[in-house]
């Protein structure tokens, strides 16, 4: 578990939630009137999971029966998508509401160099080539940032790749993210989910204190390698295949499944779930390779469905009717601006994302976008690999004739073949010709 004494090592200043203890009911009351239209707001963030692993989705093999529930419960989009498939890019705009593009982070690391035989120097080499990159993304409005008007407390926990918790706008948090300390993708934030839900408890605690309404980023490390899940759940998961690494996988969902139910039971325990609204997706795309521990290449960091796909889900009971909507097109670009309508607080002009509870706004839109950079970027131009465009129910896949020469256009009926198996370009000039304009004005704003 996450205990106090480990908090006070280097997540945050321990005193602080040390007086805070524990909400009383009448403090739970208090905060409950007073933020009526102000809901908690959680953000739920699975990590490195295809869009077909859930039970709720149709797996046959892996169960999900707390995230299956609150699909039941939630206004859910089984057609969602985020706009890159990888995490670091995918964070940023999930945190922001902008493309990769418009927030500057490309890939996961900025191009540096690497001395062979030399990791020490190597990591200083990479910690000094991304500095400039945090200290530009410092300057970009995150979701925290402006629910400061509204008075919210904003919490980080999980994954987060961007410096410390503070380059994000949140007023605690736990990762640090300093290179000399081994911050990196998240540091003490990735022990969260995986040895409890400690630090979270006291961070609710904090708000009911201050009588504040909280914003929680919750990205545990999971279902992401290491694939070391509980014994009692690799051995179930053991009698469902011969791969032991397809087992150690569907463990790990199902391990963050648990995850998100104590997640839950924790905010109703507090009386909260009434006021509460929680989002989930999933930071990018995963298909595990049977024969060895990593993902197979159409998945993640690929421009596929199975690297970009995600349910993407929204509960506040009682104020947003449940749903399953399999037909509407959404995108991670738009969790802060639902965000904001909820909030009544305007959406800055520069995010290109709509309200998914704005109907008129999503029968408008007409399609999506998506970026693919190399792992170590540098310029939009020097890194990009691919651009896509779904606009339903066609999807095409433009690769960089320079990064990815040789190449070829890819266009999908993405309802009629929804893991892009049968490349239809050729046989629909006119198609793939509107779409690749569409990108191009896409990539000119």
């Amino acid at each position: 578990m996450i205990t106090i004494k480990k908090i006070a090592i280097g997540i945050f200043a321990v005193s602080i939630l040390i007086s805070c203890g524990k909400g009383t009911k009448k403090e739970i009351e208090s905060v409950s009137n007073k933020v009526q239209n102000q809901p908690n707001i959680v953000f739920i963030l699975s990590d490195d999971q295809s869009w077909t692993d859930y039970s709720f989705m149709g797996d046959k093999n892996i169960e999900t029966p707390r995230i299956d529930k609150f699909a039941s419960e939630s206004l859910t989009f089984t057609k969602g998508y985020v706009p890159t498939p990888l995490c670091s890019p995918s964070l940023a705009s999930i945190i922001t509401g902008l493309y990769p593009k418009k927030h500057g982070i490309l890939g996961n690391d900025k191009v540096y160099e690497r001395v062979k035989g030399d990791r020490k120097t190597s990591q200083k080499n990479r910690a000094e080539a991304y500095k400039p990159i945090i200290s530009a993304f410092e300057k970009q409005s995150t979701l925290p940032d402006m629910l400061k008007e509204k008075g919210y407390l904003s919490f980080q926990t999980g994954k987060w790749w961007h410096g410390g918790y503070k380059i994000g706008g949140f007023d605690y948090g736990m990762t640090h993210g300093n290179p000399k300390r081994g911050g990196r993708h998240g540091d003490y934030g990735l022990k969260i989910g995986r040895e409890g839900l400690d630090t979270i408890n006291n961070y609710v605690d904090l708000a009911l204190k201050e009588k504040k309404p909280f914003f929680l980023w919750y990205a545990p490390f999971l279902p992401h390698r290491p694939h070391n899940p509980p014994q009692h759940l690799f051995e179930k998961y053991k009698k469902k295949t011969d791969s032991e690494h397809l087992a150690k996988y569907w463990a790990m969902i199902e391990w963050f499944d648990e995850t998100c139910g104590q997640l839950f039971d924790l905010i109703e325990d507090k009386g909260l779930t009434e006021n509460t609204l929680f989002v989930y997706v999933c930071d990018n795309g995963w298909k595990q390779n049977p024969d060895k521990s990593g993902y197979m290449s159409d998945s993640k960091r690929a421009p596929y469905d199975l690297g970009i796909r995600t349910p993407i889900m929204y509960k506040w009971a009682g104020k947003i009717k449940p749903k399953m909507d399999t037909e509407t097109i959404v995108s991670s670009i738009d969790m802060v601006p639902t965000v904001l309508d909820i909030l009544n607080i305007k959406k800055p002009d520069n995010l290109p994302g709509i309200s998914v509870l704005d109907t008129k706004a999503l029968n408008k839109r007409k399609g999506i976008f998506g970026e693919v950079y190399a792992h170590d970027f540098d310029t939009i131009e020097n890194s990009m690999f691919y651009n896509m465009a779904i606009f339903p129910p066609y999807k095409i896949i433009v690769p960089d004739p320079v990064r990815k020469k040789g190449e070829v256009v890819q266009l999908f009926h993405i309802d009629e073949d929804p893991y892009e198996k049968k490349n239809i370009a050729a046989r629909n000039p006119e198609i793939v010709k509107d779409l690749k304009e569409k990108i191009a004005g896409f990539r000119a704003n």
